[in-house]
């Protein structure tokens, strides 16, 4: 650019100038084709013929087949713009190029082609040799889409439509802004504006969207036609989810779980409910004036049932919910005055983010039980499964009676399935904020064979479809239903078109992870079990029973908790979300769809990021591997979004902020810093004096961020002594049962994990008590949260180092003799006595009788996480494995299934005629062709997988791989874009798994 801008502008302006001119008198003295004096046309685009100048006859002869270029004539020293309408060129349709027919009837005088050009009026001719071609089918089959079935007067070309449709459902472009462009783009002065054709360009979308998805499921090819089209047929299937009768082995259905190992247990359907409060729908139009068609053959679910079972249920009132996210949905709910559709409900597959046939539908008061209920069993209908995991955000309260619900659903809505093997699940990102007894029942990270799942792919679907609100609004019943059908369309193509990428990465991933975790939980278990094999063996057997029992009602107690409780920061969260309830039920007026807590909570959720983020780059070192800055620019794209999501919301709760900050503090404002982790967010704390934040914030905005930063310090001292007694636990195996090299070395990955956790939890400790003491100065809160110094950040049974130890451990670090570990006396070092151990203030209120038992339960959970983090990772790659087959296997039905169809169709569908030559060139020509993109897709796949898949295949064997090259997947810029999208929660909820 700079270049640009020092060297070629004065050229570029010339060159531009130099075309509103005819050029070179070699080009404009004679007609460029029939050499004629004193031509005065030439296209104004000048791309179709090239540059030079044309008499009448010559540039209307050059467009027969470019009609809705733009021409241009040389007026008194410049041009003007003219058409070729005007200048006596008639589109002659049923013809080759340069011929007319004798019977031609003329079209409207102001017949419109829409193209990607512009908007123009055109002469056309319709055929009148063959009175059984109707003049629909005489512009369909000039590739041109007319807008009504009778004397159609409006038309556009297939390519604007095509594009619309891309700019559609990528940048949510409404068909109101698509058509004025064109129309600015035809006329930009207003002083000969081309006619409006919005309502008939908005009739032709509908309809072309429509017949594409019937033309792409093969409708076409059936002899029962578009009548015979069934419920759910038009939606794409997932490829990698398990299809029987399509990708599934035979016998299938009839394994014995029992008898089978666990890597073979892969049969599983996940699948991933929620309700959406952005795509409402205002009432407008009738369903009589705009009906809904093909109902429930798409992503929809059957209309007529559905509202048959709602008007069953119109009393009945919002889920319940045991989370702090509900409380902020209800703030909105007396804002549904004028609106037919309050919402919408969806149901995905939570592992590959794609809609479900029949899963989708309208919520017309809030997300309640009957309309979820129908969602879920639609999703499912008619389809034979053995295992189901369903995540939904508030499944803990969803899953109570819903078999009895289901009874009262038409019985083809009834799951074919055993009750005992449904697992209901919430989310990763969604289980913190419900009740601690919520935590362990429904957590992925502790469902035997879930892998990696993290089952918030509708919440991700959500965003993607959640740009279509605005344009979706105001439209009629119909007209929306088959938009939103549309979007949800390219969004499963979308998908598919992805989903060697997603597999790929996540193959990678599990066999790093799979091996890392793997060796580090071998090392721990073996220290463990050579001294308390007993005990080691009833906690493995205690997992394997939460395991299997965790989903129903049991007081069994998870393994994976401890039984000291704490004031949370989610529990803070949720009291001041129940307040901020209570607050607009007593009427008050709610001005924004957040709340505070909401704010200061994503401003607490970055800043952690932002920390773990910077400890990992440290981690890396100055010369980070590959795989390494892939992960640090997947974790800073992450960062960035909620960054800009915080920004947004910065600007409504602390408007004048810029304003209040010190000189300092505002150059750092004003700086761009490229890097997430480093950028300031100047909470409320963050603000030089009370004054400042009283004129900057929001009213009680610093009060929120007082309590919710108590809470915050609270839970990081909590994480602080967890940490430190499993790493005085691990510490005492580790001196005590391992010896050489090898075993020390293996054990070194569980330690600096340890320390990881403890070093974060001191900082997240120090930076949130600092906030408190800035917002609410000194007081009796002290006397709870103390001053934590590096002598603090020790174990019950452990003392402080003297300064002389101190300077001795460091010289003997230095000389490599004695490992990292802290500010802490490790186990083994040659201290003073026990009459000099103090305890630390971190530890007030925890006796020491209760610490030896404390020791033991960190260490008993710590080895359940570290068992089932194992587990989960080897699952995920079976999972992936498994999901490697089946979408290679899908694409080699589907392409049996279009060579079939090739030779299928003899009969005229709806008739009884035999199908006529072209229509059946046509026919055929498009089974072959998807036939064979089929055959390419797989052969693709299975080039691209192979590598990978044969490493994954020796892991699981338990091959040695450790010498074999590090891998680092390359994909494809645009697949990854779309991708990353999918992955932001799955790596989010992997953090949850070191909780």
């Amino acid at each position: 650019m700079k270049n640009f801008v020092n060297n070629h502008r004065q050229e570029t302006l010339d060159e531009w100038l130099r075309l509103e001119g005819r050029g070179s008198a070699d080009h404009y003295g004679v007609c460029a084709t029939c050499k004629c004096a004193n031509p005065l046309f030439r296209c104004a685009r000048q791309t179709c013929v090239g540059p030079g100048m044309y008499c009448q006859t010559c540039v209307v002869e050059a467009h027969r087949q470019l009609p809705t270029h733009m021409i241009e004539k040389w007026t008194n020293g410049f041009f003007v713009p003219t058409t070729l309408a005007e200048l006596e060129m008639r589109i002659q349709l049923g013809h080759v190029r340069g011929s007319f027919c004798p019977k031609s009837t003329k079209a409207h005088k102001d017949f419109v082609i829409i193209d990607t050009l512009g908007i123009h009026t055109v002469k056309l001719n319709f055929c009148g040799c063959d009175s059984t071609i109707t003049h629909r089918q005489q512009l369909m089959r000039a590739c041109l889409w007319p807008a009504t079935s009778i004397d159609p007067q409006t038309c556009a070309t297939f390519n604007t439509i095509r594009l619309f449709e891309m700019q559609n459902c990528l940048g949510k472009i409404s068909a109101y802004d698509y058509v004025r462009s064109l129309e600015l783009l035809s006329n930009n002065d207003g002083l000969n504006p081309p006619a409006d054709r919005r309502r008939a360009f908005r009739a032709i979308v509908r309809q072309y969207r429509m017949m594409e998805m019937i033309k792409r499921a093969g409708r076409g090819h059936d002899d029962s036609g578009v009548a015979g089209t069934a419920q759910g047929e038009l939606a794409l299937l997932c490829r990698a989810c398990p299809q029987p009768d399509i990708n599934l082995p035979p016998g299938w259905d009839q394994i014995d779980w029992d008898q089978m190992d666990e890597d073979q247990r892969y049969y599983f359907l996940f699948l991933a409910g929620d309700a959406n409060f952005k795509l409402i729908n205002r009432n407008v139009s009738t369903e009589a004036r705009d009906p809904v068609v093909d109902d429930g053959t798409g992503y929809f679910c059957n209309r007529a049932d559905y509202m048959e079972h709602i008007r069953q249920h119109v009393d009945e009132e919002e889920i319940s919910s045991c989370s702090g996210f509900q409380a902020m949905f209800l703030a909105n709910a007396k804002r549904i005055k004028g609106l037919r559709v309050t919402g919408l409900g969806g149901v995905t597959c939570a592992r590959h983010n794609m809609w479900r046939p029949n899963g989708v539908g309208d919520l017309q008061a809030g997300e309640r039980c009957c309309n979820m209920d129908f969602l879920v069993f639609s999703a499912v209908l008619n389809f034979a499964l053995a295992w189901l995991i369903f995540s939904y955000n508030i499944a803990c309260q969803y899953s109570k009676n819903v078999w009895a619900r289901m009874s009262g659903l038409p019985s083809k809505y009834h799951l074919n399935i055993n009750l005992d093997n449904v697992r209901w699940m919430v989310p990763n990102f969604h289980l913190p904020g419900h009740k601690k007894g919520c935590h362990s029942p429904f957590s992925f990270h502790w469902l035997w064979g879930a892998g990696c799942t993290h089952g918030e792919t509708v919440e991700q679907n959500w965003e993607f479809l959640n740009g279509a609100a605005a344009s979706t609004k105001l439209m009629g019943l119909g007209a929306r239903l088959m938009a939103l059908e549309g979007f949800l369309g390219f969004h499963n193509w979308r998908c598919l078109v992805c989903i060697g990428s997603l597999l790929k990465r996540r193959m990678a991933e599990d066999i790093k992870e799979g091996r890392s975790h793997q060796t580090s939980f071998e090392a721990f278990d073996e220290g463990l079990s050579s001294r308390m094999a007993e005990t080691v063996a009833g906690w493995r057997r205690w997992v394997e029973e939460w395991e299997t029992t965790a989903h129903k009602e049991n007081e069994k107690k998870s393994p994976y908790e401890y039984t000291e409780t704490v004031v949370t920061l989610k529990e803070v969260r949720l009291q001041l979300a129940a307040e901020e309830y209570a607050v607009t039920g007593d009427g008050e007026e709610v001005e924004r769809e957040d709340s505070p807590s909401t704010f200061i909570a994503l401003g607490l959720e970055l800043e952690e990021g932002q920390r773990q983020l910077a400890v990992y780059i440290k981690a890396a070192g100055p010369s980070p591997s590959t795989s390494q800055q892939l992960d640090i620019l997947k974790r800073r794209t992450i960062l960035r979004t909620k960054l800009n999501a915080f920004r947004k919301m910065q600007k409504s709760y602390m408007p004048s902020l810029r304003r209040y900050l010190t000189p300092s503090q505002r150059a750092i404002w004003d700086a761009d810093d490229k890097q997430p982790e480093a950028t300031r967010l100047f909470m409320p704390s963050d603000l030089p004096n009370a004054k400042a934040r009283q004129k900057a914030c929001a009213k009680g905005l610093d009060g929120v961020e007082a309590r919710m930063r108590e809470g915050e310090a609270g839970e990081a001292l909590e994480g602080l002594r967890h940490g430190l007694r499993t790493k005085t636990a691990t510490t005492r195996f580790k001196v005590r049962n391992w010896s050489g090299q090898r075993a020390l070395t293996r054990g070194q990955g569980i330690l600096r994990h340890i320390n990881i956790k403890i070093h974060a939890s001191k900082l997240r400790y120090r930076y949130s008590r600092q906030a408190v003491l800035k917002l609410k100065g000194h007081g009796d809160w002290e006397k709870k949260l103390k001053v934590l110094t590096e002598d603090d950040v020790r174990a019950l049974n452990e003392r402080a180092l003297t300064e002389e130890e101190k300077s001795n451990r460091e010289r003997l670090r230095a000389a490599g003799g004695v490992p990292e570990e802290g500010g802490i006396a490790a186990l083994g070092d040659l201290v003073s006595g026990e009459t000099h151990r103090s305890l630390p203030w971190i530890w007030y209120g925890v006796s020491e009788e209760k610490g030896e038992q404390q020791l033991h339960e960190a260490l008993r959970v710590e080895w359940c996480k570290a068992y089932s983090r194992s587990r989960r990772w080897r699952e995920d790659l079976v999972l992936v494995e498994e999901e490697m087959r089946r979408t290679i296997e899908f694409g080699r039905w589907s392409e049996r299934r279009w060579l079939v169809r090739a030779e299928a169709q003899t009969v005229m569908l709806g008739t009884t005629q035999a199908i006529t030559p072209e229509v059946a060139e046509g026919v055929r020509a498009y089974a072959l062709e998807q036939a064979d993109r089929e055959r390419r897709t797989c052969e693709a796949l299975e080039e691209d997988w192979g590598p990978l898949r044969q490493r994954a295949a020796k892991y699981l064997r338990g091959d040695d791989i450790s010498g074999e090259p590090e891998l680092v997947v390359g994909v494809d810029r645009d697949a990854l874009r779309w991708a990353e999208t999918v992955e932001h929660e799955r790596e989010e909820g992997e953090n949850d798994m070191y909780q």
